[in-house]
């Protein structure tokens, strides 16, 4: 086999996502409640951890509720009531014949919530679900209080381009004998599957997006945006979209600013922010708890 770097490279970065936490970390936390929510045709998988106001979590892709964001849950789980989910085709649940898109991975959030009978409550996406977020806030305003957006992106031009040539021509052969092949089918209720999963995957990656700079603007959610300094999100397009709810150049000494947020962690990339817990959920909790600015 003839390996291309970017491939080779994408595919190393993704199975760490599933390797870098320690196992076990669950022992002596709170057994989640578990389910699954009728939504959308779909069967969607999740977990409620905690009590207090909710907040959903949302995985990157090819993700699941598996060690990695355990650790954030349970953190989390502190002081809030955290629901987690498995979205279309990843983890326990089950793909279907519809297009993996960002739009329809919020409108079965927003139907989940509703399943569950939660009228609002606060989104934490990573990657693919800060995407998910995001069109959360534009698409179902009226359910979402506030918006946590861990290294993701308006618009596909918002990676750099080398992140978007590796994406796009990701095959399963690339994960043969991984960690992340092993976790899908042992979560999977159609593990032999894999092949055409990640071909669903691919496929929203391959495809222009634009979620649309005066719909993020538009939104009534105040938002924090998380990157790493080295996440593959051009700096340009953090400003951007940073701008467009309220913030950048402007003094908070001397005058009101914005109740959106801005993080950028040094020496941090894309995957490597999963081990940011400790530094992230201190801020998050803040942001979250967070009165509105006094205009």
């Amino acid at each position: 086999m003839n390996w291309n770097p970017n491939i080779k490279t994408t595919a190393f970065f993704f199975s760490m996502l599933m390797t870098m936490l320690p196992s076990g970390v669950v022992l002596g936390q709170q057994k989640p409640t578990t389910g699954y929510a009728p939504v959308n045709g779909l069967k969607m998988y999740y977990e409620i951890q905690g009590s207090g106001e909710p907040v959903v979590v949302l995985h990157g892709a090819f993700m699941a509720i598996t060690d990695d964001w355990r650790v954030w849950i349970n953190e989390l789980s502190k002081t809030r009531k955290v629901i987690a989910v498995e979205m279309q085709g990843h983890g326990r649940t089950a793909d279907i014949k519809r297009d993996i898109t960002f739009e329809n991975l919020s409108d079965d959030v927003s139907g989940l919530l509703d399943y569950l009978k939660i009228e609002r409550a606060d989104i934490i996406g990573y990657s693919l679900g800060g995407g998910v977020a995001m069109q959360c806030a534009i698409r179902h305003p009226n359910k979402v209080r506030k918006v946590v957006s861990i290294s993701a992106v308006l618009r596909r031009d918002g990676w750099v381009k080398e992140g978007v040539d590796a994406l796009s021509n990701l095959t399963a052969e690339v994960f043969k004998g991984s960690p992340m092949e092993a976790e899908y089918k042992k979560l999977s209720p159609t593990p032999n599957e894999f092949p055409v999963f990640v071909k669903h995957v691919v496929a929203l990656a391959s495809k222009p997006y634009d979620f649309g700079a005066d719909n993020l603007k538009a939104t009534k959610a105040p938002f924090f945006f998380i990157h790493g300094d080295a996440d593959g999100v051009r700096f340009e397009h953090i400003a951007e979209i940073y701008r467009l709810k309220g913030g950048g150049n402007i003094h908070g000494d001397m005058q009101p600013r914005s109740d959106s947020r801005l993080a950028i962690l040094p020496d941090t990339t894309h995957v490597t922010l999963m081990n940011r817990m400790t530094t992230i959920v201190p801020l998050v909790n803040d942001f979250l708890y967070a009165k509105p600015q006094k205009q």
